[in-house]
């Protein structure tokens, strides 16, 4: 969700009030510590400073991520990128990175995205 905050180089408040109302409602997150998005953001913004810093992320993903929350990562990243209104070319990018990295079926990313979309429109 940060990194896809991120990606555009401008954070904007709907996407981090996004992230934080996952973190704050969804069951994934009921142990997960608070504290630990400001080093998860710190971590994000170096890695993104570094040439290979986007391989080195999707890698900490797959070590850290059970693979049957892919597709729960993949719904939060496009509900971060549509919190905006707006999705900028390096957001989408990202987006279709996440999906290859990911290993996200299109059929099923399709949905997702559409979801996304539907929850965001205004």
């Amino acid at each position: 969700m940060i990194a896809v905050s991120a990606s555009d180089a401008n954070i904007r408040t709907a996407e981090l009030m996004k992230i934080q109302a996952a973190v704050n409602h969804l069951p994934i997150f009921a142990d997960y510590d608070i504290d630990g998005m400001k080093r998860m953001s710190e971590l994000v913004f170096e890695l993104f400073e570094q040439e290979d810093g986007l391989d080195a992320l999707f890698g900490l993903i797959r070590a850290n991520l059970p693979e049957r929350l892919y597709e729960t990562a993949y719904a939060l990243a496009c509900d971060v990128a549509a919190a905006d209104g707006t999705l900028a070319e390096t957001e989408l990018r990202l987006l279709e990175e996440i999906r290859y990295e990911l290993n996200i079926d299109r059929l099923h990313a399709a949905a997702i995205e559409r979801g996304a979309r539907a929850r965001h429109m205004t």
